[in-house]
């Protein structure tokens, strides 16, 4: 509706933009001659039916202006209309669920307060089958459980004077024990016994890495001496000739036990008493050996002291000094179990050091006899060599001319369909061996 009152609108300017223009032309032609009036008086006609047809535009506008503006009223009273209708629609509706939410809502209240007493009742019923089960389940555990107490009962008193007894067995055997640990301290309290604990253990260690003929036992290492050495190993020198290495065990054990003593107590000055004296005790048992077992050439320029445990040799080792000290003054060489075993070991390669150097000799002529044999070992590799080369082509033209030249012989021939018919036929097994005729 709008597009059709636009389009009227713009054919109406129209026509009167062209009726302007008429006149304006019309004004201008007025003087031509009068060859033109016949146009002239063509375009007042067309200009009036211009005008005409403006008017009756116009006039229809407005017609169809009223039309709309009709049309526009009625749309208003229908909108308020329908705008008064829906509100008391709405409002009907309003009320509706108004009184539909209070329906429900005393309809749950009453449903919710019978579900409220169902659930009660049904609570208060509940409640008292458990107060009944809980009171027979009590019963019924009291009496297992005191049944249950009474035998555990009776069973930790058993296991109690059983242990007892087992207590009183090891109490005993203790006893036994501190008495032999008495007994083994009084041993090892004797110096004598401390000195063979030391020489078992070194000659236990000699023995498991020397050979007995490289080292000897309670030997004279110093000429024209009656002090014998425990252990002298045998370093190897020229001509089959060696020096010895002596190896002395001490064990200062009551020294090393007041040592540990104080340590235990704490006290740093007993600590310290107990150190002195123990320098003091290892100090003497360096020069001893040194004077008694040391004298190059027949002997190395130093000895060694053998401490039999560890934890001794550790605290030694950690007294700063002491160690060097011994070492410098007297030429002995403090070793504990796994130093002394080290010691040998390297001893020992010397020995392997100075066997191979002997046997150098030996090897220099069978390594000469070799060299002399190279010659004749390769001229027979070369023969062999051709020989194997002469055997390959042999072999090459068997499996490949011989072959392919069969192949062609017996192209025409149909071969058995089955192998070990085939084998059989030729009596040849499935390794490929011949197989022996039956009739032989």
């Amino acid at each position: 509706m709008q597009t059709d009152t636009l389009i009227l609108i713009v054919a109406a300017g129209a026509a009167l933009v062209a009726a302007i223009f008429a006149g304006m032309s019309w004004s201008r032609t007025k003087d031509i001659s009068g060859s033109e009036v016949a146009i002239n008086q063509k375009i007042d006609s067309e200009m009036r039916h211009t005008r005409e047809q403006s008017q009756v535009a116009v006039d229809g506008l407005d017609r169809r202006l009223v039309t709309m503006t009709n049309k526009v009223d009625s749309l208003e009273r229908a909108m308020a209309d329908f705008q008064a209708k829906t509100s008391k629609e709405l409002g009907d509706v309003r009320v509706a669920q108004e009184k539909g939410r209070a329906d429900m809502q005393a309809g749950i209240s009453t449903t919710l307060k019978g579900v409220q007493d169902s659930v009660s009742q049904q609570l208060i019923a509940i409640r008292q089958d458990n107060g009944k089960s809980l009171e027979q389940i009590r019963a019924t555990v009291d009496d297992k459980l005191q049944k249950t107490l009474n035998d555990r009962i009776s069973k930790s008193f058993e296991m109690v004077n059983n242990q007892l007894d087992a207590v009183s067995k090891g109490l005993g055997e203790m006893r036994g024990m501190a008495e032999s640990v008495g007994d083994l301290r009084k041993v090892l309290s004797n110096v004598k016994t401390r000195g063979i604990v030391g020489e078992v253990q070194l000659g236990a260690i000699l023995e498991e890495v020397l050979s007995p003929e490289q080292y000897d036992t309670n030997v004279a290492t110093v000429p024209d001496s009656s002090n014998r050495v425990e252990f002298a190993v045998k370093i190897p020198g020229k001509d089959d000739e060696f020096v010895y290495l002596p190896i002395d065990a001490k064990f200062p054990g009551e020294t090393y036990g007041r040592l540990e003593d104080a340590k235990d107590t704490g006290d740093a000055a007993s600590v310290e008493t107990a150190w002195k004296e123990l320098e003091t005790r290892l100090k003497s048992e360096a020069k001893d050996i040194h004077e008694k077992y040391v004298a190059p050439p027949a002997t190395t320029s130093f000895a060694i002291l053998f401490l039999p445990f560890e934890g001794l040799y550790a605290e030694v080792v950690n007294r700063t000094g002491l160690v060097e000290q011994i070492q410098r003054e007297w030429h002995v060489n403090v070793a504990g179990p796994s130093t002394v075993a080290a010691l040998l070991n390297a001893v020992q390669m010397g020995f392997q050091t100075v066997a191979i150097q002997k046997r150098a000799d030996e090897i220099q002529k069978v390594l000469s006899a070799v060299k002399a044999e190279l010659p004749k070992y390769r001229r027979e590799l070369e023969k062999a060599q051709k020989q194997l080369s002469t055997a390959s082509k042999t072999i090459d033209g068997l499996v490949g001319t011989r072959t392919r030249a069969m192949e062609r012989t017996l192209k025409g021939v149909t071969a058995i369909g089955s192998l070990s018919e085939a084998d059989e036929l030729l009596g040849i097994d499935d390794d490929g061996d011949e197989v022996e005729s039956k009739d032989e």
